[in-house]
């Protein structure tokens, strides 16, 4: 009974967060913070927790965990607490908002839309959030109506079309090129953090923080949607092949094909090579 009624406050807390009695909540977690504080930003499951938790291991010099990485690396409005990280006394601070005018360096994690909607759309039904079945939720999802983040493309342009970027203070970071080439990317994001890489720290954390140790994690410390299903997936790439028609690949490239462009995903959805170096000048250009 008791695990109902969490499940149902938790779905009209969601339900709300999508209107605009959000809108000042949002403002006053944006307050206390520092010049030399820093952001992951992604839209939702895109990889961020497990860029967070490779980042606390490597930056703080501590085992992650679920509930610990968010004390540590913590969500916008929980980050009054959190430890000093960064060059002038900067604490790193995760967000999913778009972007805003009170960031002033961040790390944009973004992953193909195609296999972000699946994720999302597992997490949402693990959760009872999600009603009908994929036909029903790709629209909702594609128009920004499934949460309070608005929608992938949409969010994504925020932070690739700011201020932020046309100063070279965003660096774009694929999922995708997390997974293929971890050490050299955690690399550059520690270098744009202003920090020295550390290449034992580095192979370590990697290690630590395998899917299969990721896992792991999760069964120790169970996450909201553990109950019905998992909050650590598989993490795959191009795994949307297997469940998207060619009508639902079509819509997607109606609303969002240009965006996907923009960032090397192709219809096909083989991820168009980059050179890292170039991405900070890539978005500043």
């Amino acid at each position: 009974m008791r695990d109902q009624v969490t499940e149902t406050i938790r779905k009209y807390r969601h339900q709300l967060s999508m209107t605009r009695l959000r809108e000042p909540l949002v403002w006053y977690r944006h307050r206390g913070l520092r010049l030399g504080d820093a952001w992951v930003a992604s839209y939702p499951r895109s990889g961020s927790t497990w860029l967070r938790f490779l980042l606390m291991e490597i930056l703080a010099g501590q085992s992650s965990e679920f509930g610990r990485v968010d004390e540590v690396i913590p969500d916008v409005g929980r980050h009054p607490e959190a430890p000093a990280l960064l060059p002038g006394s900067g604490r790193l601070i995760k967000t999913h908002q778009p972007y805003r005018r009170e960031c002033r360096k961040a790390v944009l994690l973004v992953r193909d839309l195609r296999d972000v909607v699946m994720s999302e759309y597992a997490y949402q039904r693990a959760l009872g959030w999600a009603e009908g079945g994929l036909e029903e939720y790709l629209p909702r999802f594609l128009k920004g109506k499934v949460n309070p983040f608005g929608s992938w493309q949409g969010h994504a342009e925020s932070w690739m079309d700011s201020p932020l970027a046309g100063r070279g203070g965003l660096l774009l970071v694929r999922f995708e090129d997390l997974r293929r080439n971890t050490a050299e990317t955690l690399c550059e994001i520690i270098e744009f953090y202003g920090l020295v890489p550390d290449d034992k720290k580095i192979e370590t954390a990697i290690e630590n923080n395998s899917l299969d140790r990721m896992r792991e994690k999760e069964k120790r410390h169970p996450q909201k949607a553990s109950k019905r299903g998992r909050f650590v997936r598989s993490g795959a790439v191009g795994g949307w092949r297997q469940e998207l028609s060619g009508s639902q690949l079509s819509l997607i490239q109606q609303y969002a094909g240009k965006v996907m462009e923009k960032l090397g995903y192709t219809e096909s959805g083989v991820v168009a090579e980059a050179i890292v170096s170039s991405r900070r000048v890539q978005l500043s250009s």
